[in-house]
């Protein structure tokens, strides 16, 4: 937050390489509620998320951080009734718009949302974002932005394809690195285990039988995973 802030606040295109729990939604929702116009009842502002899970937690975030600017956020996201979003929208056009890649271009070609007064773009967890195959869509998302003034970029590494949008659709960006602080409890004794991706699911249920615990919890990349781990 601390290098961000000023950077966006100045209007400047930022690439941002950090770890989730490292503020940044904070980082880039602060310039952006400072930023709204109030008395435009237009979208001024789109966060892309990689996942609806994500997208509900930073809307959440972004209601709470300005509620005092008495900001209008709305999310939308794939497997939720896409005409309630739809009749949402025109009932009340937000300032911010929260959203997964999908959902959002489809709303785009639908033509219930406009995106020609955004003045800024969020790619969050772009790297997340590429794994699941969304940088297609997120191209697409980026042309209906037409006149966006700024882009912000969040990324836990920085792949090709990643930088590849940089370069297309950022003008100039600051780069902003922050080294995550490790996090480690003094109780609890960390193992790993190297495996290939087939080979996980077994090796997990194996783990599992052995130990016998009487409680676990066991987390899941995406959410894709965590049902498939869940019906395995």
């Amino acid at each position: 937050q601390e290098q961000t802030i000023p950077l966006a606040l100045q209007g400047k295109d930022v690439i941002g390489q950090a770890q989730t729990g490292t503020g940044k939604t904070a980082a880039f929702g602060l310039p952006i509620l400072q930023s709204i116009d109030k008395n435009e009842k237009a979208i001024q502002a789109i966060i892309i998320e990689p996942t609806r899970e994500l997208a509900i937690q930073t809307q959440e975030e972004l209601f709470r951080l300005g509620r005092d600017e008495h900001a209008h956020v709305q999310v939308v996201y794939g497997g939720a009734d896409i005409g309630r979003q739809i009749r949402s929208l025109k009932h009340n056009v937000p300032s911010i718009l929260v959203g997964t890649p999908g959902r959002l271009l489809d709303h785009l070609k639908r033509g219930t949302i406009d995106l020609d007064k955004v003045n800024t773009v969020v790619l969050d967890e772009a790297d997340e974002m590429l794994d699941m195959g969304f940088i297609q869509d997120i191209e697409s998302i980026l042309k209906y932005a037409k006149n966006c003034k700024q882009t912000l970029l969040f990324s836990a590494t920085m792949p090709k394809p990643i930088l590849r949008i940089g370069e297309k659709f950022m003008k100039d960006p600051a780069i902003v690195q922050i080294k995550a602080k490790e996090l480690t409890a003094d109780l609890i004794d960390q193992y790993f285990v190297r495996a290939k991706e087939s080979e996980k699911f077994d090796i997990m249920c194996r783990l599992i039988d052995v130990q016998g615990p009487d409680l676990a919890l066991v987390f899941g990349r995406t959410k894709r995973r965590v049902d498939e781990l869940t019906r395995g």
